[in-house]
């Protein structure tokens, strides 16, 4: 959703209109091509098939039990077997098996994918 607006009172109602969608684009040029500033608002998830860490049991959106905050130091790693973790979880995981380390999930032998 694209809204062309030099009037600050359209805003409100362009950010009722965004939270009903998940990109919205707002323009505050005399148009599309000559936008002055834009701002955008999108969401997004983890491509991930299950919303939790199988390992920790804290949601892949927030962070391992670890960290103190989400975000970058706090990746989602994925597994040849397609299962996914938090990169911290992981490693203590693979860290802590005395002989082969496997998938906690699938009990396949454990490679990062690649």
């Amino acid at each position: 959703m694209a809204i062309n607006s030099k009037n600050g009172t359209d805003a409100a109602k362009l950010l009722l209109s965004c939270l009903n969608s998940y990109v919205c684009l707002y323009f505050t040029g005399e148009d599309e091509s000559q936008a002055a500033t834009w701002h955008a608002v999108a969401s997004w998830t983890w491509d991930a098939q299950d919303e939790t860490c199988g390992i920790c049991r804290m949601a892949f959106d927030g962070c391992c039990s670890d960290c103190k905050l989400p975000g970058d130091d706090c990746p989602l790693i994925w597994g040849a077997c397609n299962h996914a973790f938090h990169l911290h979880c992981i490693l203590k995981w693979v860290n802590s098996q005395t002989s082969q380390a496997h998938c906690p999930m699938c009990r396949r032998e454990w490679q990062f994918k690649g």
